[in-house]
């Protein structure tokens, strides 16, 4: 075969609802199918209309609503189930039957309890009825890849001498390796006489469900059974984003093959399809995970600044995602940090922009993601605080409870000095202002302070403000933590260095003439 086109056959609805945990109503499928026709697959089997009346009604509304893909209905070779499914189908635009029976020794001996030959009689009457209804009919041979090859192309054989236009071949189980399975597929091809497509459905038992689909395509198949975010039986099936972007990211290897699927959509429909399924993405998802795009080590982020094909083989706009994402945490470095301020409109220079770095790495390693809004409170804090700073904590212990009274010791750093004061309060945060005034020799009257949430979760700055009435100077302070003792601290320590540099100023001269 000549043909260069890869059909997208997609079996989210089908295969991909069988996962454990997965009910999808009427609603919920047709609103995923409409999704899959706007993405651009070439096929959507839809459900299997024998499995319930649930099942049916779902492929039957999508039948008739969605334009655009063939859709397919699933049959056993039943001609029960082959009427069911066609009674589903009919109404489509572009009607598949889909036919299977295993060809496995072990699925023909415990599972259907039929010969060899009773198996291929079942196969030839079952594609014979299904093409009695429609000239598209598929036949899979199920466990294909743990069948005998010389007998499941027999069955093959007969299945496109009564009608079957594809031939897909199964890895039921993800039993198949990459060379091995271009083998089988090639093998077909060369031995199966007639026009038909080839396919795979691959399973991800062993983490080769990709793989092993695009050793198929290499060896000449041209449809790929595959499901959004892999979902499906076990450990699912082989992923249809990856699939895509192989195909057209190493157009190289795979040479003039191609898909028709719209990939910008891609990450949409991943979306869609976990948000109705209740199955998440897992972060470090190919090509659709939340992580595929975004950068924390401090070399790569210093990379994709410069040029985002140092780290980046995709272009993150062709899937629907945004390119060199830049997370900040406690990989990242000082060009990636002083990069995004720049972006943020936030600019810091020189001691500001060193003090402001040694904080975020400081809360980094506490936090796991510094969020924007957590940029802009750690500016605010650095730039409230003044380019010097003649304390800073070095470390600050507290203790408190209902059954003592709180306490709290610090040790600041006074140049190359180090103080320590210990203090004790009527609370927790009380104690450790208490033990900063001790260590600072700086007292005054609390005037007003103000606690607020910079961001929301469990490890979420804490952003306190505190207004100081020391010697008749009034003085403002910022501290950020994830800890709402040391925000306050960190807060008064500030406030306690505006105050030292006044006096340090000395009484200004008042200006005397005109």
């Amino acid at each position: 075969m000549s043909d260069q086109h890869v059909r997208i056959f997609d079996t989210t609805l089908r295969d991909g609802e069988q996962s454990p945990g997965i009910s999808l109503d009427v609603a919920e499928k047709l609103e995923i199918a409409e999704q899959l026709a706007r993405l651009g697959v070439d096929i959507i089997e839809a459900g299997f209309p024998i499995a319930s009346h649930g099942d049916f009604e779902a492929v039957e509304a999508i039948a008739k609503a969605v334009r655009g893909p063939v859709i397919a209905g699933l049959s056993r070779t039943g001609f029960k189930d082959i009427d069911r499914a066609w009674e589903a189908v009919q109404h489509a635009e572009k009607p598949r039957l889909h036919v299977f029976i295993a060809t496995s020794p072990i699925h023909m001996k415990k599972k259907l309890r039929m010969t060899e030959d009773q198996v291929k009689a079942e196969a030839a009457a079952g594609v014979a009825r299904a093409a009695g209804y429609t000239a598209d009919v598929e036949f899979s041979p199920e466990d294909g890849s743990r069948s005998d090859v010389d007998f499941m192309c027999e069955v093959l054989q007969l299945a496109v001498d009564n009608g079957a236009t594809t031939l897909n071949i199964p890895d039921t189980v993800g039993y198949g390796v990459p060379e091995e399975f271009g083998r089988l597929i090639a093998h077909i091809i060369e031995t199966v006489k007639g026009d038909y497509v080839v396919s795979t459905h691959c399973h991800n038992d062993l983490g080769l469900a990709v793989a092993n689909s695009l050793a198929g395509v290499a060896a000449g198949a041209r449809q790929v059974e595959c499901a959004i975010n892999g979902l499906g039986e076990r450990a699912g099936n082989a992923a249809l984003e990856e699939i895509v972007m192989a195909i057209k990211t190493r157009s190289d290897f795979f040479g003039m093959v191609e898909t028709h699927v719209r990939t910008e959509e891609l990450a949409r429909t991943s979306r869609l399809v976990s948000r109705l399924t209740g199955y998440p993405v897992q972060y470090n998802k190919a090509v659709v995970g939340r992580n595929a795009f975004a950068h924390e080590a401090g070399i790569h982020q210093h990379g994709v600044l410069e040029d985002r094909e140092t780290y980046e083989i995709i272009d993150a706009s062709t899937v629907g995602q945004e390119a060199a994402q830049i997370v900040l945490g406690k990989h990242s470095g000082r060009h990636a940090f002083a990069d995004t301020l720049t972006k943020m409109g936030l600019h810091l220079q020189g001691d500001s922009l060193n003090e402001a770095f040694t904080r975020f790495k400081e809360l980094a390693d506490r936090k796991v993601e510094i969020t924007e809004a957590d940029l802009e409170a750690l500016v605010a804090e650095e730039l409230g605080a003044g380019a010097v700073h003649r304390y800073s904590i070095l470390s600050l212990d507290v203790h408190g409870g209902t059954l003592s009274t709180p306490s709290a010791t610090v040790v600041l750093a006074d140049g190359s000095d180090r103080v320590e004061a210990t203090a004790e309060g009527n609370g927790m945060i009380d104690a450790a202002i208490g033990a900063i005034a001790t260590a600072t020799g700086v007292t005054g009257t609390l005037l007003d302070f103000k606690v607020s949430s910079v961001t929301k979760g469990g490890d979420a700055l804490g952003d306190v403000v505190v207004q100081l009435d020391a010697d008749g100077a009034k003085v403002s302070g910022r501290g950020l933590a994830t800890d709402v003792v040391e925000a306050s601290a960190r807060a008064y320590l500030n406030a306690v260095n505006k105050l030292v540099r006044l006096r340090d100023r000395g009484p200004r001269e008042r200006a005397v003439g005109p």
